[in-house]
């Protein structure tokens, strides 16, 4: 079924995007480089000393690889796909994802997504930034309980950086292996590419939804508080240094401020005051707590 025209003034339909190329070209990068980091066990860089050792690697841990590499891909592509089909749905122009290779730890620092957010009115800005954080969840839930159900039913000493655990990890680590004694830390000898994969996307579905700036918990704390929505922005802010002052966890220090420089203040949408509805307010607050489950706070250690 055609669409129908767009509103006299409104933008052509369908919009003229986008450019597949790059998108395309990143996609496959991240591919490669997530399947390098699951096969070299999250150190990517301790095994790229030379083609010997690198090819050594990838023969014996291949399907490693390829586990952890479809897992998180998955979750990330569940996510912006979240993202780009809400924005098909209200008609508000937006890019294809752009996913963010780097061979690094988890071998990608997750995706991105350009709209024209101004197009935007509250009550679509709220679906398309809901839409990513609930889509990624769907698939990260499944894929992290697989990783906890395959951890050793007795817990190894621990090697290597610690991995504190979210919320929802601990609570799930409770209901598989109440052996457990400590469910709060990970270490990186304890994980398999499913866990791995889930923790990731535990992390960046709950740094999404912080209530600040453009980060989808931003649109979605704009769209249920308008403008005091600014006000828990900055009080996250204060917060945060004060966190950082206090644990001396200078590791968020550069995070910190490159959320900064993006702006702690939400702008106003193209209509402020179309009504939300009953679900939408409900669904809002619930998500608004996905931060408390899914983001630890302690981060990555050594």
């Amino acid at each position: 079924m055609p669409a129908p025209p767009p509103a006299i003034g409104g933008p052509p339909w369908p919009p003229r995007r986008r450019r597949v190329a790059l998108p395309a070209a990143l996609f496959l990068a991240t591919c490669v480089s997530t399947f390098w980091a699951g096969a070299a066990n999250w150190q990517p860089v301790l095994y790229m000393t030379g083609y010997a050792q690198a090819g050594e690697v990838l023969r014996q841990r291949w399907p490693q690889g390829l586990a952890y590499m479809a897992a998180v891909v998955g979750i990330l592509l569940a996510h912006e796909m979240g993202h780009f089909l809400m924005t098909l749905r209200h008609r508000v122009p937006a890019s294809f994802p752009f996913f963010l290779p780097l061979p690094v730890l988890f071998g990608t620092m997750g995706a991105v997504i350009g709209m024209q957010g101004s197009r935007a009115d509250r009550r679509q800005i709220f679906d398309v930034g809901v839409a990513g954080p609930l889509a990624g969840l769907a698939v990260a839930v499944p894929v992290l309980w697989i990783g906890v159900r395959q951890l050793e039913p007795v817990g190894l000493p621990g090697l290597g950086l610690a991995f504190h655990n979210p919320l929802l990890l601990q609570w799930m680590i409770g209901w598989l292996h109440p052996e457990y004694a400590n469910r709060a830390v990970l270490h990186l000898n304890h994980f398999n590419p499913w866990l791995m994969a889930g923790w990731a996307g535990l992390f960046v579905t709950g740094l999404n939804m912080l209530p600040i700036g453009q980060f989808d918990g931003g649109h979605v704390a704009y769209a249920l508080l308008g403008r005091r929505a600014h006000l828990l922005a900055r009080a996250l802010v204060v917060g945060t240094i004060l966190f950082i002052l206090v644990t001396e966890l200078y590791v968020w220090v550069l995070m910190f401020v490159l959320v900064i420089l993006l702006g702690t203040d939400h702008p106003p949408t193209a209509n402020d005051s179309a009504r939300l509805g009953w679900f939408r307010r409900l669904l809002g607050w619930i998500t608004l707590t996905v931060p408390i489950l899914c983001f630890p706070p302690l981060g990555i250690t050594p």
